[in-house]
Formats: C-alpha cells, sequence, structure tokens
C-alpha cells in the first residue's frame, strides 16, 4: 500500500478546504495527482506528489516532524527544565520542530516519540484508543505465578483496579528478575507503582514499544527519523477509535493523566 496522508487532509493542511469540502472537491474530479484525476475518497498523497485543485498548483505543506528518541534515564522529557536537568530538547538535531507525545519519568529510559503533528499526538494519548506500551523492567526478587496472575488481572492503584497487563516472566532469580510487561492505559508511574504494590520495586525500566515504534537497537540517547512502514502505522491512529473492553471493576473512574513509567 503506498505511504502517505490521506488527500482530503491533505488538501486541509494546505489550507484549500475543509476535509468535507475536499472529499467533494476529489469526488467531482477537481484534483489531480501527478497530472492524474482522482475521484476516489481515501486516496493517499506524499509530500513529494505535484497536486492540482481546479488546475491550480497546490503548494505542499510543511512536512510534520517525526523522530523516534531513546530517552537515557537522568533526562527529563520537556524541552525547557526550570531546574536546568537535562531535557530531551539537548538530544535533538538543532531547529527541530516537535515536542514529546506523552512522558516517561526522570529514572525510565526508551522509547520516544517527538512529534509537531498535535491530531496525531491527542489519539496516540487518548485512553479510547488504547495504544499499547511495552516496558521491560527489572524488579527486585523473585514473581511468583500468583503475582503474575495479579499482574494479568489489574492492579488497585488509588481505588481503581488498572485493566489487564501481559506480563511475561523474562528471567527471575532471588534477588531480581527481568519482566516484559505491556499496558494501554496511562496513569502517572503506572508500571512503577503496579510492582510496588506487589512488593517487588523496580530497579530500572525501559519502555521498549509505544504502539507500532519499537526500540530495536537504537543507542541510548540516538534519534532517528521515522521509516515509511512505521508512519503508515501510526496514520491508522487517526481513524475512529474502537473503545477498548472494560471490566466492571474498571469503569467507576477513568483517570487521564500523561505518565505511564
Amino acid at each position: 500500500m503506498k505511504a502517505g496522508i490521506r488527500l482530503n487532509r491533505y488538501l486541509a493542511q494546505c489550507g484549500i478546504a475543509s476535509r468535507r469540502h475536499a472529499d467533494e472537491l476529489i469526488v467531482k474530479g477537481a484534483v489531480k495527482i501527478n497530472g492524474r484525476a482522482v475521484r476516489e475518497l481515501g486516496t493517499l498523497v506524499n509530500y513529494a506528489d505535484d497536486v492540482e485543485v481546479e488546475g491550480r498548483v497546490i503548494r505542499p505543506p510543511r512536512r510534520p516532524t517525526y523522530l523516534l528518541v531513546n530517552k537515557p534515564a537522568g533526562v527529563v522529557t520537556t524541552m525547557r527544565d526550570p531546574e536546568s536537568r537535562r531535557t530531551v530538547a539537548e538530544l535533538l538535531p538543532h531547529g527541530t520542530r516537535g515536542v514529546p507525545v506523552g512522558r516517561l519519568d526522570y529514572d525510565t529510559s526508551g522509547v520516544l516519540l517527538i512529534t509537531d503533528d498535535g491530531e496525531l499526538a491527542n489519539r496516540l494519548l487518548h485512553p479510547r484508543f488504547g495504544v499499547e506500551k511495552t516496558y521491560r523492567a527489572a524488579v527486585a526478587g523473585r514473581l511468583s505465578q500468583a503475582e503474575v496472575a495479579k499482574l494479568h488481572r489489574g492492579i488497585p492503584l488509588d481505588g481503581v483496579r488498572t485493566a489487564p497487563a501481559k506480563v511475561r516472566v523474562v528471567s527471575s532469580a532471588r534477588e531480581r528478575s527481568i519482566v516484559e510487561i505491556t499496558i494501554h492505559e496511562g496513569r502517572n508511574r503506572q508500571v512503577r507503582r503496579m510492582f510496588e504494590a506487589l512488593g517487588h520495586p523496580v530497579l530500572a525500566l525501559t519502555r521498549t514499544r509505544f504502539g507500532p515504534l519499537r526500540l530495536g537497537a537504537l543507542a541510548g540517547g540516538a534519534v532517528r527519523s521515522l521509516t515509511p512502514r512505521e508512519l503508515a502505522a501510526l496514520e491508522r491512529h487517526r481513524r475512529p477509535p474502537v473503545e477498548f473492553p472494560r471490566s466492571k471493576r474498571n469503569t467507576t473512574r477513568t483517570p487521564v493523566t500523561r505518565g505511564t513509567s
């Protein structure tokens, strides 16, 4: 499938028309891509394509910024810090436009998306979308099967049970265990608090995945652009969300916070 953005959104970014009016222009054949008229709604366009509307060449909008950062521990997830601590802004190329999507706490490392695409950022953070985040946690002590089952079912935090987590114990020893945990909520310091509630404080925490974005071999403090495949995967999050199933215990209150680590 061709990577890109929907044509109606592209025209809206160019200031030509609202998305609804853009759809009308497309259907009546008033829009051409690389010299060919298109009438199909949902057509994708790239910023490098030549686009015309009613015979007028359209100047492409400024291309949004999409960067993946491996945030090291000891860096704050802000562009400025009043306490003069090191920030993610110091990791980015000079002149980069964009802000972090969500937050990793000071002691947590791993995947962090930087973008100036506010619409996409809001959707990725909205609880209705249930975007999954995977963490690799080093915790004190050995987790029992009963404790792993509790994580699967959800842990009460501030009187509200967390949604079920996916859990895989990578290694386990008396002093230290390595656990991979996937959640889709965004409560403050959620992963750390879940393990602390079981009596296994987190010794080190790295987010290895945020939605379709994976850490891979990206070095600590390094930055890279997203691949076309990653961009296409993120575009799917612009579609209307499917409600994530919730247990009855989890419907009384839905905290909406941004820090998950």
